[in-house]
């Protein structure tokens, strides 16, 4: 039986770097039993271009090769996860997802 996918495959996001530090975790919680949030290397870079380089969306979208639709979605997930994580002392993890590095 075929497997179906669901929806349309991402496409590749353009990112500058993989970040250098990949893992954050609350000080004084135990590894054992955190619970960790995945944060994807193109959700991370959205972040990253938008709220820490203070470029407008219009321009991160660019840099990354995506519309500003997708830009945005990227945001969103990223702002999403990141305050839940922080807010319900949650480590967050950068890793995976449908990025090239750019040279």
């Amino acid at each position: 039986m075929p497997r179906f996918r669901r929806g349309r495959e991402r496409c590749p996001r353009w990112v500058s770097s993989l970040p250098a530090i990949n893992y954050f975790k609350p000080v004084g919680i135990p590894m054992a039993g955190l619970e960790v949030t995945i944060l994807r290397v193109e959700e991370f870079e959205a972040f990253r271009l938008v709220d820490s380089v203070g470029l407008d969306q219009e321009e991160a979208s660019r840099q990354m090769g995506v519309s500003r639709k997708t830009l945005w979605n990227d945001l969103k997930s990223a702002r999403k996860k990141i305050a839940d994580a922080l807010a319900n002392g949650k480590a967050i993890q950068i890793e995976g997802g449908n990025f090239q590095i750019k040279r």
